[in-house]
C-alpha cells in the first residue's frame, strides 16, 4: 500500500506541461498581390485577360507544428463556434463587397489554437475536411461546417477549396452568369471559370447519402512548411501559380466551368497536378499554392 501512496503522491506532484497558444496568420493573393473583392486582375491564366474575383475561401484541418528535433505535435483548435471546430477551420478571404456578392461579409485569416510550449520551426496542413466530417448533414453540422455554399452534396462532400473568377468586360463588369450551375455543361466561350477543390468518385448510391469508405479520389492537399516560425512568418495563399497555363475565358464544351476536380475534364489536367494532387495520367508535381514568407 505505501508503495502505491508514493506513486500517486509522485504523479499529483507532476506538473501539468505548460501550452502556449498558437496564431497561424494567413494572407490572400493573387499573382503576388494583395487580395480584395474590389479589385480586377489582369495577367492570369494563360492569356492574361482581365478578371474578378467571385469567391475565395477554403478549408484547412489536421494541423500539426514540428520542432528542430523532428519532434511533430498537433495544434489543438479554440473551437470559436464560427471558424473552427475540432481539427477543422475555414479561411474566408472575400468579404460580400464588390465582385463578391455571393459571399459573406465576416472574413478569417487566422487559425488559433494551443501547443506545447516549445520552439516550432515548421508547419504541416491539410487542404480539405477529414473524411469522418466531409460527408453529413451541413444543415446538422457545427459551424463553419454548417456553411452550405461550400458543400456540394452529401456523396461528395465540402469544396475544400473556392475559387471563382469571371472576366471583365471593357465597362469594367465582369460577365459572370447567375444561370451556371455546378456540374451542368459549359459554353466554350465561359462567363466564369472556378477552382473547386473536392474528392471525387465516392462510392456512394446517390448524392444525398454518404459514401462507407474514403473516395477514391480523395483529392485533399497536405503542406509542409519548414523553416517557419508561426510567430513572425505569414502562410501565403496565391492560386496564380496554379492557373498559369489556363485560359481564364473558354472552357471545354460540356464540362462544369473551370475545374471542379471532376475526373476527365480537361480543365483540370493542369491545375490539379500544380494542387501536389494526380488527375487522371498526370503525375502530382510540387505544390504552387501556398508558401510561406
Amino acid at each position: 500500500m505505501a508503495r502505491f501512496t508514493v506513486l500517486a503522491a509522485c504523479l499529483a506532484a507532476t506538473p501539468a506541461l505548460a501550452e502556449q497558444t498558437i496564431d497561424l496568420t494567413f494572407a490572400a493573393e493573387l499573382g503576388g498581390t494583395p487580395f480584395s473583392c474590389a479589385q480586377t486582375y489582369s495577367g492570369l491564366g494563360s492569356t492574361g485577360t482581365p478578371v474578378q474575383v467571385l469567391d475565395y475561401r477554403m478549408f484547412v484541418s489536421n494541423i500539426s507544428l514540428m520542432s528542430d528535433d523532428g519532434t511533430e505535435v498537433p495544434l489543438t483548435l479554440d473551437e470559436d463556434g464560427r471558424w473552427q471546430v475540432d481539427t477543422v477551420a475555414l479561411l474566408d478571404f472575400e468579404d460580400a463587397t464588390g465582385s463578391c456578392t455571393n459571399g459573406t461579409a465576416e472574413m478569417n485569416a487566422t487559425v488559433r489554437g494551443t501547443a506545447p510550449q516549445g520552439t516550432y520551426t515548421g508547419v504541416r496542413f491539410d487542404v480539405g475536411v477529414p473524411f469522418d466530417w466531409n460527408h453529413g448533414d451541413p444543415t446538422l453540422a457545427p459551424s463553419p461546417l454548417n456553411l452550405t455554399a461550400m458543400f456540394w452534396n452529401w456523396r461528395g462532400g465540402y469544396k475544400f477549396i473556392k475559387f471563382e473568377t469571371s472576366p471583365v468586360t471593357a465597362d469594367g463588369m465582369n460577365i459572370a452568369s447567375s444561370t451556371h450551375a455546378e456540374g451542368a455543361g459549359g459554353a466554350e466561350g465561359a462567363s466564369g471559370w472556378f477552382l473547386h477543390l473536392g474528392s471525387t468518385l465516392c462510392g456512394a448510391a446517390s448524392r444525398t447519402e454518404a459514401p462507407a469508405a474514403p473516395c477514391a479520389n480523395p483529392n485533399v492537399m497536405t503542406v509542409t512548411l519548414e523553416g517557419f516560425d508561426p510567430a513572425a512568418q505569414t502562410i501565403v495563399i496565391d492560386p496564380a501559380p496554379v492557373l498559369g497555363t489556363s485560359d481564364l475565358t473558354r472552357n471545354t464544351p460540356e464540362t462544369s466551368p473551370g475545374c471542379m476536380s471532376f475526373p476527365n475534364d480537361p480543365d483540370c489536367t493542369t491545375v490539379l497536378p500544380k494542387l501536389g494532387l494526380p488527375f487522371n495520367e498526370a503525375g502530382a508535381e510540387t505544390q504552387v499554392l501556398i508558401s510561406a514568407r
